[in-house]
């Protein structure tokens, strides 16, 4: 059972059945699916979706502030600031994403050489819960302006922030399972990662959890970004 809980009164505000093997499987496909025809979208349509998600943060900004003080304890005013900070963060990816995606020339001595940066697929992010909202954008903008998918597993213990976050992702207007949140637990995340149609993988987190995804990740020679214990992002 993943439960919500009231920290300041230790309530249970709602609780969530974790997926089945069959609806993580449906959720993979469904994320491998959107990724073939979303990669392929534009960057002024993802600039569009992304400045819309900017928008619904901007304006609820206090209707999501309250679902994070609910949800793990963060005292409301800084808990506003973090929404408004992750609509700050999507509007950079809306004016920068483009010119930072854009191809590189390089000088090696052919015709013609180049950098590009492509998408490759859905991402695995698993984020903590001290910084419910802002973790999650800081990752989801700028890889839904690259052109991938999300798949978040977030903290247990925040599955409302997890799930406001994917409902704001679509009622922004990005193409259907774009960005998935996958209420599992812990014990789940390896299944996930192993899947061949999960392409990359981020975590935020400790040491030791670090380590675990890490180990998952590079038995299957797929791209991982870590950042531990407030150290820098290594891959």
């Amino acid at each position: 059972m993943i439960a919500s809980i009231n920290p300041a009164t230790g309530a249970t505000v709602r609780t969530f059945e974790p997926l089945t093997e069959s609806q993580i499987e449906d959720r993979l496909q469904r994320a491998a699916t959107a990724y073939q025809s979303y990669r392929r979208t534009s960057f002024a349509d993802r600039a569009r979706w992304l400045n819309a998600a900017a928008d619904i943060l901007e304006s609820e900004r206090d209707r999501l502030g309250r679902v994070m003080t609910l949800e793990m304890g963060k005292n409301v005013g800084a808990a506003r600031a973090e929404v408004v900070k992750c609509a700050g963060t999507c509007r950079y990816y809306v004016e920068h994403g483009e010119r930072l995606l854009a191809d590189e020339p390089v000088e090696a001595g052919a015709g013609r050489s180049f950098i590009r940066y492509e998408p490759i697929g859905p991402v695995l992010a698993v984020m903590p819960w001290n910084f419910p909202f802002w973790q999650v954008f800081r990752f989801a903008a700028p890889s839904l302006m690259a052109g991938n998918v999300g798949l978040l597993k977030h903290a247990s213990n925040v599955p409302q922030c997890a799930l406001a976050i994917e409902d704001i992702i679509r009622r922004a207007g990005f193409p259907p399972d774009v960005f998935q949140t996958l209420l599992i637990g812990s014990s789940q995340v390896e299944r996930v990662i192993g899947d061949a149609r999960v392409k990359a993988v981020t975590l935020t987190g400790s040491e030791p959890a670090g380590a675990q995804v890490a180990s998952q990740a590079g038995r299957q020679i797929k791209k991982t970004v870590l950042e531990l214990a407030g150290a820098i992002p290594s891959s």
